[in-house]
């Protein structure tokens, strides 16, 4: 065993290596409100999520609040390390946290046992992050909640990729979330033995004006590789 991935729902990720706890993106209570408020785009969760094992660190990939999910974060103590984009130090400064370690693309960090390496991911709309972490043997994934991969990222293997696979869509604006599209580029730059299906499931209710205009597009093309889709809380060993 490399690690242990359970799916959080949403953007959210809890992986279990065998001297570190990881969390990402989490959304484990409260509403998801996107300004200007709840009537332009809301989401609640059906139920609290409980954790109840120690943290270690948490990564965060955006400064978005579906990423960097203020109730939630409340809930942490603040010595937890924090690894996350420039964008969120302001959120995470006022959320009284003392380790906050930003990182930029191509910029990377060891922590607890882990690489952690930062790759240029979606622009929301400054560019934000995607990770490459990595254990002491050299076991670990990638992850990147939009669907967008770093062109300066150099081919390796990796146990497993996180990452959305439908395309979301909004007039006029095209594919906010490109998953369907960066399927085959992640495949034949990480030839993951694993791909995990992420950003768009959980248990959660969507509502406002801007859900209403959202499509979505499923990837059609074959892959050569395990595509896996699991419920919230559920878990996967890699």
């Amino acid at each position: 065993m490399s690690f242990e991935a359970t799916y959080l729902g949403t953007n959210g990720w809890f992986i279990k290596f065998k001297n570190t706890n990881l969390i990402i993106d989490p959304w484990l209570t409260g509403d998801l409100i996107f300004p200007p408020g709840d009537w332009f785009f809301k989401g609640s969760l059906e139920k609290e999520i409980l954790i109840n094992k120690n943290i270690n660190i948490i990564l965060l990939t955006q400064a978005l609040p579906d990423h960097c999910h203020i109730p939630t974060l409340k809930k942490f103590r603040k010595d937890i390390p924090i690894i996350c984009p420039i964008s969120a130090s302001k959120i995470l400064e006022k959320l009284g946290f003392k380790s906050i370690r930003n990182l930029q693309p191509s910029e990377n960090t060891y922590q607890n046992n882990l690489s952690i390496k930062a790759t240029a991911g979606a622009r929301v709309p400054r560019i934000e992050n995607g990770y490459i972490v990595k254990d002491d043997n050299g076991k670990g994934f990638y992850i990147e909640p939009h669907g967008y991969l770093d062109k300066n990222i150099k081919k390796e293997d990796l146990d497993a990729v996180i990452t959305p696979t439908k395309n979301l869509k909004l007039p006029l604006v095209g594919s906010f979330v490109k998953g369907a599209d960066v399927i085959p580029k992640l495949i034949k730059t990480f030839n993951p033995k694993i791909i995990l299906s992420s950003t768009i499931g959980g248990k959660v209710k969507y509502s406002g004006f801007l859900n209403k205009l959202i499509s979505s597009q499923e990837y059609k093309g074959e892959i050569n590789c395990n595509l896996v889709y699991l419920n919230s809380m559920q878990s996967i060993i890699i």
